[in-house]
Formats: C-alpha cells, structure tokens, sequence
C-alpha cells in the first residue's frame, strides 16, 4: 500500500512537469517564434498606437477638457517609462520571466477594467499611471527576452510590424465603435490585445537567462562598451523625441500651413500603413547585411524628410514628409534597437533600449508642446528636431563596431 501511495505521489510531482516539457513550443529561432514576441513587446503599449482615439473619445464621450485628456495620457506615457526602467535593473534577476509575464498581463487587464468600470475622473490618473508602469515593464521584459533569442534583429522589426497594423486597424475602426458602444470601447480593444497575447505566452520557449560563462562571451563587457553603448542608448532617445516631438502636433502643425484637416487625416492614415514597408524592410536588411550602412542611409533619408515640414504649405511635399519619415522611423528602430541587445547576453541592455525608446517618445510631445506655446513656430520646431536627429548619427562607430564583433 505504501508503495502504492508513493507511486501515486510521484507521479503526481512529475506530471505537471511533463506536461510543460510536451507543450508545443514554436520553435525558438523561426518566425512564429518572432511574431509570437513581437506581440509580447507590443501588449503593454499598444494603447499609444491609439492614443489619437483614446483621447478623443475622453473629450467627446467622458467630457474631459483637452489638458485632462493630455494629462491622462501622459501619465500612461510616464508609468511606461518609470515600468521600463526598473524592470532594466531588474531582468537579470528574474529567472521565471514567463511568469512575470503572465502576472504583468493579468494585472494590465485590471487595470483597464477598473479604468471601464469606475469611470471616474479623479482615479483615471493613477489609474493610467500604474498601468504604464506595468505595461513599461512588459514591454521591458519582452525587449530582454528579445535580446537573448537569437533573432533580435528580425523580431524588433516584427514589433514595429504588428504595432503599425494594430494601430492602423484601431485608428480605422474603433472611432466608430466609440459612436456606437460608447467611450471606453478602446480600453476594451486593450483587454483584447492582451488577452490575445495571454494565450500566446504558453507556446514560446524559455529563453533562459545565459550562465555566468555565457555572459563573460558577450560581445563586449560592461566596461570596455560603456561609452558605445551610452551613445547608441542617448541616439534612440534622441532619434524618438525628433519624432515624436512633429507627430504629436502634425495635426496642428499641417493646419498651420494652411492644410485642411481631412486632407492631414487621410495624409496620416495611408502613411501609417505605407510606413509598415520600413519594419518589413528592416526585417530582411537585418539578417542579410551589417548593421552601419543601412542606419547611415536611413538617418540622413530621415533628415530630409524632417527638414521637408518646412514645406508643408505644398500638399504634395507634406504627404512625402509623412510617408518618407513614417517608413523611415519603422526601419531605424528595430537597428537602434538591435544594437542595444547586442552589449550584453542576458538582455539587459535590450530592456535599457526600451527605457530610452520610450523616454524619448515620452519627452518629444512635452518639450514641443512647451516650445510651440511659447513661439509658436513650428518652421522652428522643424529645425531643432532636425538638429537633435545630428545627433543620431554619432551611433553609427559603434554601430561599425558591432559589424567588426559579429563578423
């Protein structure tokens, strides 16, 4: 009888193990694989794809005045930065990050429900808040798994990917979902997105954190990359505030040139999807060619489509701008990004890569919004971003460096 029970004890132990160990996993180097992680890294921010809708439905459906709806969406903004830096301090001490992920999933769902369910003014600001810090850190986390992959060139290109096709389907469908269902209809096209992506987190592979050993045959070592990596982290936040700090007023900066609003909308909307070509690009470059030349030819290709806002006032220039630094920002980041992953094994300078990325995104509309109120120039505005966007372009050494290391 007792041996009885302890076979039975035994078998209990061990057959939730085997059951993980026969769960179909896609296979950790293909492309399901990429597409899978692609949407791990996109759940916790595919709220800023739809920022436009959000914002608008809080105007028109909750009532909020403009500077609320802005303050709401910055502290979403905010939490993701505050989420991915802590979680860059933290990766390499989180062994189970399966787990943590599926714990960041479930709590991001929370977080929106509550925001649907209690409606109210004065909680959507921590509400939003934590729910940035949560989804920072997912998308920090997803990043470092990333990073340790083996495919991290072509998977950052699958993130950009799926988050201009999710922004685009959101920016296409939801503003009328809104005018049937009401205002919180895209905090439930959140809860979508991550319970989609919930039942995608069983079918990746582990991506252990590399051993000690592993680690010591990085690429570089902390110490001997700290001076390329500080500046290929400052050129990703320097390359996404340039960005940013135009797209987050293209609205107001294409009336100020005279162009009528349905014209700028349909402007964005073919550019967004036109801009799906750069991730795709970026995709295939990334496993077939060195990382210097192509970024060198996108960033001065950037540079000129900024410096083409100048010219906003002639239609068909304005469209080009729109188009060329859409495809333009799709393809560099997933580089940027890259580099990033490749400083160290474990995938912390690939959470590190997030955190800038999204510091950058976050600070571009502040520091524009600041200017524009004080001159009111948005001509100006366009020369400075295209002076920070110079900037970038002290990345590519150490891009050339990386090319020597991989080769």
């Amino acid at each position: 009888m007792s041996n009885n029970a302890e076979s039975l004890a035994n078998d209990a132990g061990t057959t939730p193990q085997k059951a993980i160990e026969n769960f179909p996993h896609a296979a950790p180097q293909g492309w399901i694989a990429s597409l899978l992680l692609a949407f791990l890294s996109s759940a916790g921010l595919y709220y800023v794809n739809i920022f436009p809708v959000i914002v608008n439905s809080l105007m028109t459906g909750a009532g909020l005045s403009a500077a609320q709806a802005g303050e709401i969406t910055f502290a979403n903004t905010m939490g993701a930065v505050i989420g991915a830096f802590l979680i860059s301090i933290l990766v390499k001490k989180i062994p189970q990050w399966k787990l943590a992920a599926f714990v960041l999933l479930l709590c991001s769902i929370g977080m929106d429900l509550l925001t649907i369910v209690l409606a109210n003014l004065e909680l959507l600001i921590p509400l939003r808040l934590v729910h940035g810090m949560l989804g920072g850190a997912l998308v920090g986390l997803g990043f470092a798994v990333i990073a340790r992959s083996g495919i991290a060139g072509r998977t950052y290109s699958m993130v950009l990917l799926v988050q201009y096709i999710g922004g685009a389907l959101g920016l296409r469908f939801l503003p009328e979902l809104v005018a049937l269902y009401g205002t919180y209809v895209p905090f439930f096209a959140l809860i979508t997105f991550s319970l989609v992506t919930l039942a995608m987190l069983p079918f990746l592979a582990d991506y252990p954190l590399p051993s000690i050993e592993e680690q010591k045959k990085a690429v570089f070592n902390a110490k001997v990359a700290l001076a390329p990596m500080l500046i290929t982290l400052v050129a990703l936040f320097c390359f996404q505030l340039s960005n940013m700090a135009l797209f987050a007023f293209i609205f107001d900066l294409g009336k100020s040139f005279g162009l009528p609003l349905t014209f700028i909308s349909q402007t964005l909307f073919w550019a967004n999807l036109v801009a799906i070509g750069g991730a795709a690009l970026a995709a295939y470059t990334g496993q077939r060619f060195a990382l210097a030349p192509p970024l060198a030819i996108a960033l001065l290709v950037t540079l000129v489509g900024l410096a083409m806002f100048i010219f906003s006032d002639l239609k068909p220039v304005f469209v080009a701008a729109n188009i060329i630094t859409g495809i333009t920002w799709a393809f560099c980041v997933p580089y940027f990004l890259t580099m990033a992953s490749r400083f160290d094994a474990a995938g912390q300078m690939g959470a590190f890569g997030g955190f800038a990325s999204k510091t950058g995104l976050a600070c571009g509309p502040l520091a524009a919004g600041y200017f524009i109120s004080a001159s009111g120039s948005y001509t100006q505005l366009i020369a400075i971003t295209c002076g920070i966007l110079v900037v970038c372009l002290a990345a590519l050494p150490a891009a050339s460096r990386l090319d020597r290391a991989a080769g």
